[in-house]
C-alpha cells in the first residue's frame, strides 16, 4: 500500500509546484517580450533603409560589367548579376558584400528572374513571391532566411520603379539610371539577435531554476510555521487518548482558523473534564447515599437472622415494625436508583427531543398530585404553550415540583398552578426555605435540614434544573410573599392549540 506523504509534505509541494508555475510563466512571458520587442527593432531597422534610386543603378551596371560571373539560379551562366566590380564600391575582388553602419545588406532581383548578389557569403536566395515583385506591383515581404555561409538574416524585399530622367541629365546621370522595374532585398543578421535570446533564456531559466529551489524552502519553512499550532493540537490529543488527562490546554493566539480549533479543542476538554468531575461526583455521591439504606437494610435484615438462628422469635408487632422498615428502606433504593438513572440520560436527552404540549404534562402531573395529597386544594391555571425538548424530562419536571409543593404544604393547604406564556409556576404554603439554603437547592443529593426527616434522594430539583436547561430554559426556587415557596420553570416555546 503506498504511503502518503505527510501534510507538512504536501503543503511544501504546493508551495513550491505554484511558485514554480508562477516563476516559469513569467520566465517565458519576459522572454517572448523582449524577443519581439528586439524582432521589432530588426524590422524598424530594416524598413527604415531604403537605398537610393543611383545606388540600385551602380549595382547593376556592376553586374552588367561582370557578365562572365552570373548567379542564374542554376540555369546557366550569361544571365544575371554577379560580384561587384572592384572599384565600384571601393572593394577588391570576390569580396562579401558591404554591409552599411548598422550591419545591413541588400541585393537587386531584376524582371527576369536573376539576382544582382554581392559575394558568395551573403548570398541570399529569393522567393517566387520576391521574384514576382520585380515584375508586378504587389506588398513587400518580409521574412526569415539563411544567407550562404549559413548565417541567420531577416530579409524585407520591396519594388522598385525607375524615374523618368530631367531633361538634359550628364551623361553620368544616364548611365547609371534605372531602365526596368526592379525587386529590392535588405536584409540583416539575427545572431546577435538569437545570440542574445539564448543568453537571455538561460538567464530566465536560471532564475526560475533558483526561484523554485528558494520556493521550496519557504515552502518548507511555511509549512512549519503554519503547521505548529496543529503539531501542538495534536501532541495534546495524543496525550489525551495516552493518559485520559483532560486538563491539559493549548496555547491560542490570534484570531485565524487554527486559533479557533485550538480554543475549540480547549473548550471540550474543559466540558469533558468537568463531565468527568461531575460523573464521578455522581458516583462517589450516589454511593455515599447508596451506603445508609444498604447498611440498615443489613442491620435489619441481621437482626431477623440471628432470631431466627438463636430461636428468640421477635414479637409481632416488631417483627411488623422491621418489616416496614425493609419496605420503606427498599422504596428509598428505588427511588434513589431512579434518580440516578433520569441523571444518567442527560447526554441522551437531544436524540428524545420533539414537540410537546407542555400544558398536557403539566395536567397530568396535577392530577398525580391531587392523588399524593388528598386533602389538599389545587388552584390552576394551564394555557397551552409548546415546546421543543424531551417529554419524559420535562414531564417528571413537572412531577417532582409538584411533589415538593405536596409534601411540604400544610395539611389543607393550597397549591397554586399557574402556566402563562412559557412560564409555570407553583407555588406552595409551607415553612418555605431558609435563605441561606435557597443557593443549594439544585444541587445533587442536597437537602435542606427540614426535609431530611422526609422520603426523598436530595434528586429532584436536580432533574428539574437538568430537564428545565436541556429544552433551553431555566429553573427558579424563591420564598414567596407572606410564606411557602415558589418554583417557577420557564421555557422558550411558542402558544399551542386549546386542547
Amino acid at each position: 500500500m503506498r504511503r502518503r506523504r505527510s501534510l507538512r509534505a504536501r503543503l511544501t509541494l504546493v508551495i513550491a509546484s505554484a511558485v514554480a508555475v508562477a516563476v516559469a510563466l513569467s520566465a517565458a512571458a519576459c522572454w517572448v517580450l523582449i524577443r519581439d520587442q528586439m524582432q521589432g527593432q530588426v524590422r524598424d531597422s530594416l524598413l527604415e533603409f531604403v537605398p537610393r534610386a543611383e545606388q540600385v543603378a551602380m549595382a547593376l551596371a556592376g553586374c552588367d560589367s561582370a557578365a562572365g560571373d552570373v548567379d542564374n539560379g542554376g540555369k546557366g551562366a550569361g544571365r544575371g548579376g554577379g560580384r561587384a566590380v572592384p572599384g565600384k564600391f571601393g572593394q577588391g575582388a570576390g569580396a562579401p558584400h558591404p554591409w552599411d553602419p548598422s550591419g545591413r545588406g541588400w541585393s537587386v532581383i531584376r524582371a527576369d528572374g536573376t539576382v544582382c548578389a554581392f559575394g558568395d557569403t551573403d548570398r541570399v536566395v529569393p522567393t517566387a513571391e520576391e521574384r514576382a515583385l520585380a515584375v508586378s506591383d504587389g506588398e513587400p515581404v518580409l521574412r526569415d532566411a539563411v544567407t550562404g555561409n549559413g548565417s541567420d538574416v531577416l530579409v524585407l524585399t520591396r519594388r522598385y520603379t525607375p524615374q523618368p530622367l530631367p531633361p538634359g541629365a550628364p551623361d553620368d546621370v544616364r548611365r547609371f539610371a534605372m531602365h526596368e522595374p526592379v525587386a529590392v532585398s535588405v536584409f540583416r543578421s539575427t545572431e546577435d539577435l538569437s545570440g542574445t535570446l539564448r543568453m537571455l533564456a538561460l538567464i530566465l531559466g536560471s532564475v526560475a531554476v533558483a526561484g523554485v529551489v528558494g520556493a521550496a524552502v519557504a515552502g518548507l519553512w511555511l509549512a512549519r510555521a503554519a503547521l505548529r499550532p496543529v503539531q501542538r493540537l495534536t501532541s495534546a490529543v495524543e496525550h489525551v487518548a495516552r493518559t485520559e488527562d483532560l486538563a491539559i490546554r493549548i496555547p491560542v493566539e490570534g484570531t485565524d482558523e487554527i486559533a479557533r480549533l485550538g480554543r475549540s479543542f480547549n473548550t471540550m476538554t474543559a466540558a469533558l473534564s468537568s463531565s468527568q468531575e461531575r460523573q464521578r461526583r455522581l458516583v462517589s455521591d450516589a454511593g455515599h447515599e447508596l451506603r445508609t439504606p444498604l447498611t440498615s437494610l443489613r442491620t435489619n435484615i441481621d437482626l431477623m437472622l440471628r432470631s431466627e438462628n438463636t430461636g428468640r422469635a421477635l414479637e409481632p408487632e416488631a417483627k411488623r415494625r422491621l418489616l416496614v422498615n425493609v419496605k420503606e428502606q427498599f422504596e428509598e433504593m428505588s427511588s434513589l436508583i431512579g434518580d440516578l438513572l433520569e441523571l444518567s440520560r442527560s447526554a441522551e436527552t437531544g436524540e428524545h427531543s420533539t414537540d410537546v404540549d407542555f400544558h398536557d404534562l403539566v395536567a397530568v402531573a396535577v392530577e398525580r398530585a391531587r392523588r399524593r395529597g388528598p386533602g389538599l386544594e389545587f388552584r390552576v391555571d394551564l394555557r397551552p404553550w409548546r415546546v421543543h425538548g424531551d417529554a419524559r424530562g420535562l414531564q417528571r419536571a413537572a412531577v417532582n415540583v409538584l411533589d415538593n409543593a405536596v409534601k411540604f404544604s400544610p395539611p389543607g393547604g393550597l397549591v397554586e398552578v399557574r402556566l402563562a406564556d412559557g412560564v409555570l409556576t407553583v407555588r406552595d404554603h409551607g415553612p418555605g426555605i431558609p435563605d441561606d439554603e435557597l443557593p443549594h437547592v439544585f444541587e445533587r443529593f442536597w437537602r435542606s435540614s427540614s426535609a431530611r426527616s422526609l422520603p426523598g434522594s436530595g434528586l429532584g430539583l436536580s432533574i428539574v434544573a437538568q430537564a428545565v436547561r436541556d429544552a433551553g430554559g431555566e429553573a427558579r426556587l424563591e420564598n414567596a410573599p407572606g410564606g411557602g415557596t415558589r418554583a417557577t420553570l420557564t421555557l422558550p416555546g411558542t402558544p399551542g392549540e386549546p386542547g
